[in-house]
């Protein structure tokens, strides 16, 4: 075993001559293979040496330096004869650390230090076996030791399986706010927005911080079964965390009261325990809404502003803001379907319903693209071949009228899977009244792939949403 504090005189300076060397004699040997054989063959024993990277680290032969782990709080250590050289390869951190010792000390938490054998082998073989336990530590080693290549990896890791659904989306957000990952962060709350109605019923919800809810329920693209769901979601959050009443207020004054039906609202001021500790902070909002609610859109929008949030439905998933739709074999032709939504939340307009006709088509052409036999000089000119369109959905009112004056309609198509009976969002497309469609629908998507990432058991897993927008049509003058 190598002496404490000794290092091999020039042993860094020696190694960069030697990848030096290895530069020059690899960029000769492809000039000669450019200037020789017009084909060459490829000799790559890539993984024999990476299997004899593997021996080197589990046997330990001629290590030169030892790094104790010892995890914090406990006696525990473990113990890994290394390399000098490979190790600060990957790590500048490491190159420093080693510079002029032999052995070192290296503090890490319980969980940093379970996983720092898999740290350890991705620095010599550059691959590893992730578990989604294990994400989090990972990322913290590559984050301290400057490993940037395992750093990224792991934060896609976490990424991917955000959207398959697998990992605990919470834990990750508050993880990447501590660190300041902004991507990763971003694609925390995103899945948190697309598929909160699941979040809400699983134990990742008590987990959510004051700062995490707050985030959330500012955002318009939430996906739940309707606005009462979210207040009861939020009340047992309430319940749990117990938070200051600034904290409980500022929340309760977020929920979109007027997207919530009278009968509802008596019923939550009559038997809800937030509402009877806090009902003051929200009484104002309670009576907007009862305004909404008890006279016509178009009269409210004459006196009252409604360009506000609390007038902009959410994602709502009951049948009254659209419908699922699910399309077998979908590479296969076009498919139409039909469903209703209700004119608008206000209660004025309860029993009012809009028809929609929706238009799925696997493999539509744009008029750039479609077949064209021979141009004006007669030239047979070759046909767009099928694979070169892309999906299209296309949804239009079934007939226009003047029951949606000042109002109109924002499409929203959730593409997902179904899991344990709920739905799990994993793409979102939105598109507007000046727009029957969404430009950019599935623009990337292979539905002729069996295991595309869009198709769950062969088939695409829709839920089309309609949102009403209201517009102040006549401002009175204050």
């Amino acid at each position: 075993m190598p002496r404490r504090g000794y290092s091999k005189p020039g042993s860094w300076g020696s190694f960069w001559a030697m990848l030096t060397l290895v530069g020059l004699v690899t960029r000769a040997a492809q000039r000669a293979d450019v200037g020789g054989e017009a084909a060459g063959t490829s000799i790559n024993h890539s993984q024999a040496v990476l299997q004899r990277l593997q021996e080197l680290l589990r046997q330990g032969n001629a290590s030169d330096v030892v790094l104790r782990v010892q995890a914090a709080g406990t006696d525990e250590v473990r113990v890994f004869h290394a390399h000098r050289l490979l190790l600060g390869l990957h790590s500048e951190l490491f190159r420093e650390l080693l510079s002029n010792q032999s052995e070192a000390v290296l503090q890490e938490p319980r969980d940093c230090a379970a996983v720092f054998d898999k740290f350890i082998r991705y620095l010599y073989c550059g691959e590893l076996t992730v578990l989604l336990t294990q994400a989090i530590p990972l990322h913290r080693l590559a984050t301290k030791y400057g490993v940037a290549s395992l750093q990224r990896g792991v934060a896609d890791y976490m990424r991917a399986h955000l959207a398959g659904g697998a990992g605990p989306a919470v834990g990750w957000y508050h993880y990447a706010v501590g660190t300041g990952d902004e991507a990763l962060r971003e694609s925390c709350l995103q899945f948190l927005a697309w598929n909160l109605s699941a979040v809400v019923a699983s134990a990742e919800w008590g987990a959510v911080s004051p700062e995490l809810l707050w985030q959330l329920l500012q955002r318009s693209d939430l996906v739940l079964q309707d606005e009462l769901e979210l207040f009861q979601a939020l009340e047992a959050w309430l319940g749990r965390a117990r938070p200051p009443p600034a904290v409980a207020e500022r929340a309760l004054r977020a929920i979109r009261y007027p997207m919530i039906p009278p009968a509802q609202l008596f019923q939550l001021q009559a038997r809800s325990a937030a509402l009877a500790r806090h009902g003051p902070a929200v009484a104002d909002l309670l009576l907007q809404a009862y305004q909404f609610h008890a006279a016509s859109p178009l009269h409210y929008a004459k006196f009252f502003d409604v360009n506000g949030s609390a007038f902009l439905p959410r994602n709502y998933l009951a049948p009254a803001w659209g419908a699922p739709w699910v399309i077998n074999n979908p590479a296969r032709d076009d498919r139409s379907t039909s469903f209703q939504t209700q004119l608008g939340p206000s209660g004025h307009d309860a029993g009012r319903r809009v028809t929609w006709n929706v238009l799925f088509s696997p493999r539509w052409l744009p008029v750039s693209l479609r077949p064209v036999y021979a141009d004006a000089a007669g030239t047979a000119l070759p046909a767009a071949r099928p694979e070169d369109g892309r999906p299209r959905l296309v949804v239009t009112p079934a007939s226009s009228g003047g029951d949606a004056a000042g109002v109109s309609f924002q499409k929203t198509v959730l593409v997902g899977a179904r899991q344990q009976g709920r739905l799990l969002v994993r793409h979102a497309y939105s598109f507007h009244q000046s727009s029957e469609e969404a430009g950019d629908f599935l623009a990337h998507a292979d539905l002729q792939r069996r295991n595309s990432e869009y198709l769950v058991e062969n088939a695409l897993h829709l839920h089309l949403i309609v949102k009403p927008v209201y517009h102040t049509l006549i401002r009175t003058p204050k």
